[in-house]
């Protein structure tokens, strides 16, 4: 083994080791960009023909990755893609990076980590190290991943490396991206972990944290944003409880965070968006079940949260009785489809949630986002407006999404009912007592 530790180290040190990833998309494809972009060799597999062919074309589909260096790579043979999993057996190393949803119940679904390290396991080989990137519940990658691999008759630790390392994109954060954002890294033996840690320092410019064991990286990611996800339940209790005493939650956040220390300002908003933040806690809850504890806290904020596009609709309905209007019938004007600003994600987006609620009272409703032309939701398909040409004809406009793009100024002008579930007319001069806030 140690043989093999040290074959691997010295190719990741010269950047002649092969690299593969599996799944190209939010995580995978920029992960795989750049380490391209440091010399690697590059393979990246997706069940997806489309993404497949694009990489291959050159044509980019993610935000955060510059068009120009994806068609670079492509062009210079560093980056390619496949729909072929046999091409794990030409590499040195794999980072499946593929989706964890959660089921029908909020359980874990871990088919595609277990479909792909299956496949990965018909072509390991010695010397190999094996990546898991996918957010996932502690244990995951040794109570998992681990036996599938051995399956092949390789034994972890001897004949391969196993670890698990988060991802941490934040699609749109302009200041860390995938190259600069610190990573952790925990393997099932001392081994695993160094190969694994070296395979990071040769690529990104962030720090490298190494810690114990893949359990503690797991349980790390789920801290994360089970931390978010508690402080975002707290802040949107806040502004249920502030709008009952008419009292101005955005002010009060902003009178708090003038303190220097003990607090760190979280907003309340139309619900939680993105894959991580809904999601993680639910891996955290069911797996605590396995050692008799029920995670109080967790369910409590996933209530609190999960009601959020329920506030939003009793709001709009009592702002259009204000106006001897009903909902039923109302035409409705969504600015943002996207789980957060400046984006064209709609993973969980917490408009889809309203979309539903409004629509299932009658709504009429048309929805505008710069970033996304059109999408389908519960088989409907809805196509973005030009809000310039509907805002005036709408019955009520409600910001679910503070893209940068939007003049607000001429929204609140035009509008003849706003309401703003983000603070995103937070610095409108004129006509601000046409605002409503969540």
């Amino acid at each position: 083994m140690f043989e093999l530790k040290d074959e691997l180290l010295l190719k990741l040190k010269n950047k002649t080791a092969r690299l593969g990833v599996v799944g190209l998309g939010y995580v995978g494809l920029p992960l795989a960009v750049e380490k391209a972009k440091v010399g690697y060799e590059v393979i990246g597999f997706d069940v997806q023909d489309k993404k497949v062919q694009m990489v291959n074309e050159g044509r980019n589909y993610i935000g955060d990755i510059v068009d120009e260096d994806l068609k670079m790579l492509v062009k210079t043979g560093k980056l390619k893609a496949t729909t072929d999993f046999s091409f794990v057996k030409d590499v040195d190393t794999v980072c499946i990076a593929v989706p964890t949803p959660l089921d029908l119940y909020k359980q874990p679904d871990l088919s595609y980590v277990v479909e792909s390290t299956k496949s990965v396991a018909k072509y390991l080989h010695r010397g190999m190290l094996v990546v898991l990137e996918s957010t996932t519940y502690p244990g995951t990658t040794e109570e998992v991943l681990k036996p599938i691999l051995e399956e092949s008759g390789l034994k972890c630790g001897v004949d391969f490396f196993l670890a698990f390392s988060p991802e941490r994109i934040d699609p749109g954060n302009k200041q860390f991206n995938t190259k600069n954002t610190p990573k952790v890294v925990g393997g099932c033996t001392k081994d695993c972990t160094e190969v694994a840690g070296m395979l990071y320092r040769s690529v990104l410019e962030g720090d490298i944290l190494e810690v114990s064991s893949p359990a503690v990286a797991e349980m790390e990611k789920i801290l994360e944003n089970t931390f978010r996800n508690v402080n975002i339940a707290l802040a949107n209790e806040m502004a249920i409880l502030c709008k009952r005493m008419n009292i101005d939650i955005w002010e009060v956040i902003d009178a708090a965070k003038t303190k220097p220390y003990g607090f760190m300002p979280f907003y309340p908003g139309p619900g939680l968006g993105g894959h991580c933040i809904p999601l993680d806690p639910f891996y955290l809850e069911w797996k605590a079940k396995e050692f008799d504890y029920h995670t109080k806290l967790i369910e409590a904020s996933g209530i609190i949260n999960d009601y959020m596009p329920e506030f939003v609709l009793e709001n709009v309905m009592k702002l259009l009785n204000g106006q001897k209007k009903a909902l039923n019938g109302a035409k409705v004007l969504l600015m943002g489809a996207a789980y957060k600003k400046d984006i064209d994600d709609m993973r969980e987006s917490p408009t889809l949630k309203v979309i539903e609620q409004l629509e299932k009272n009658g709504a009429d409703i048309i929805i505008n986002d710069p970033f996304i032309p059109a999408f389908t939701h519960n088989g409907k398909e809805y196509v973005t407006v030009n809000w310039e040409d509907e805002i005036k004809s709408a019955d009520i406009v409600i910001i679910t999404t503070d893209h940068s793009s939007y003049d607000y100024e001429r929204i609140v002008a035009e509008a003849t009912l706003l309401y703003d579930t983000r603070n995103a007319t937070k610095h409108v001069v004129n006509n601000r007592e046409k605002i409503n806030k969540l």
